[in-house]
């Protein structure tokens, strides 16, 4: 009796065949869909983070104006990189990502110096921006103290520097808990927090302008430029430039879905489309966002005072006025920060999650001292020795807060320019090394 044979044919994941066309091993899950992916990617980019950690350095150097066309200006050319690594990530969709990319690129002579320079570039980036990140969500936690018990004016409680460090601290704890979870717990983490960010983005831009009882001019919003910054800078280009920072931190870490890439499925699909569209719906939001905000502020001095309520904590006494200057009562200002401080949890999760990843590609291809021990992965398939250094290391970049705030500056600089520098490296190499041979590429 013949038994009649049945073929049955397996769908492969392109993004893992490819994979192993680039020589490397499939060792971690891939459980991202394409939703999961944009949502870790999204919510690390988070509009309502990056504009709040930002928005004093915004009205600080150039003000409403430089605010209104410097987000539309850095928008522009942050599209045009975004593009530019959506073609490179789907030729080479690695959890190495932007490094890799520098060494398949720039050939053979001089794939191995591009790829190291892209690698540290990228690394000191990630950690910087992690720590950026969560010290600046426990300023935050601190400001909604210090408002919460009556704010400065009215004996509310000040957190110390050393304090505010273990608030510090204890969120790095988390987010590296968090991490070595299963990667399909944070993709509905991923989700929650992109869905958080929208919706707040939304609710924030129309809520803060609406509950102030008085409201900024047009005028004020796209024409008032704020040169008098604590630093007596006299040229206006300079101070503009030194504004565009706020557009250029926040509308960053959206490499984060190359890192992601052995763990999303259909990875040279869907980690280009998630670049793309996480810049894009970022673009509009977060101007629409940085604009409601900004008709709320009728009196810039006064946000930007040290001695106000809120400590200086510009964004935090917008909040705060709006809801005391038309209840009596800025409580309301207060659950509108807690709102802001979530989205940047999730944000500084997504950090860890993305530059562990990172860690872990750069490791495997032993670019990084005792490469063997951030390559591995636990029972869950995740990176979790990557994730544990990338949270020491970012507590120990934040411990220079304690000789001067100014070092808070100094490490939100170094994310945004040694990140750039990053992103810069692939996108010259496509249209300079690679400029005939990148379809070639196998």
């Amino acid at each position: 009796m013949e038994v009649e044979r049945v073929k049955v044919k397996v769908k492969v994941d392109s993004g893992e065949q490819r994979l192993k066309e680039l020589g490397y091993k499939q060792e971690l899950k891939r459980d991202l869909s394409l939703l999961h992916n944009f949502a870790l990617s999204f919510s690390i980019i988070s509009i309502l983070g990056g504009v709040t950690i930002l928005y004093n350095t915004g009205l600080s150097y150039g003000g409403p104006a430089s605010m209104t066309y410097g987000w539309l200006i850095v928008s522009c050319f942050t599209m045009f990189v975004a593009v530019s690594m959506a073609e490179i990530c789907s030729a080479f969709p690695t959890t190495g990502g932007l490094y890799f990319w520098s060494y398949q690129l720039a050939g053979k002579e001089w794939g191995p110096f591009a790829a190291w320079m892209t690698g540290w570039f990228n690394m000191v980036a990630q950690w910087a921006g992690t720590a950026s990140i969560d010290y600046s969500l426990a300023v935050l936690i601190q400001t909604i103290i210090l408002l919460s018990t009556g704010g400065a004016n009215g004996g509310g409680y000040m957190a110390s520097k050393y304090e505010v460090l273990g608030i510090y601290g204890g969120i790095l704890l988390l987010h590296a808990a968090m991490n070595s979870l299963p990667v399909s717990w944070l993709a509905y983490l991923g989700t929650f927090a992109a869905a958080w960010n929208i919706v707040g983005v939304f609710v924030l831009m129309f809520l803060i302008p609406l509950v102030s009882p008085t409201r900024a001019s047009a005028k004020f919003v796209f024409q008032h430029f704020n040169k008098e910054t604590s630093y007596q800078i006299h040229s206006s280009p300079y101070v503009f430039f030194l504004g565009l920072l706020m557009s250029q931190y926040t509308l960053a870490g959206y490499d984060a879905a190359a890192h992601m890439s052995e763990e999303a499925k259909y990875s040279d699909k869907s980690g280009p489309y998630t670049i793309i569209s996480a810049v894009a719906i970022s673009i509009v939001v977060g101007w629409g966002y940085l604009l409601g905000i900004t008709f709320a502020v009728t009196d810039l001095n006064h946000v930007l005072d040290p001695a106000n309520d809120a400590n200086g904590y510009a964004i935090a006494q917008v909040f705060y006025d709006a809801f005391k200057n038309r209840f009596g009562d800025g409580t309301g200002g207060i659950f509108c920060l807690a709102v802001a401080a979530l989205a940047i949890f999730f944000s500084g999760m997504g950090a860890i999650t993305s530059t562990s990843r990172m860690t872990y590609g750069f490791s495997r291809d032993e670019a990084m001292p005792l490469s063997r021990l951030w390559h591995s992965v636990n029972r869950w398939d995740v990176p979790v020795n990557a994730v544990w250094l990338c949270a020491t290391v970012s507590f120990i970049m934040a411990l220079t807060s304690l000789g001067s705030l100014v070092a808070f500056q100094a490490m939100v600089s170094v994310a945004t320019i040694a990140i750039y520098i990053a992103y810069a490296i692939p996108s010259l190499l496509r249209v300079t090394a690679a400029r005939k041979s990148f379809c070639n590429i196998q």
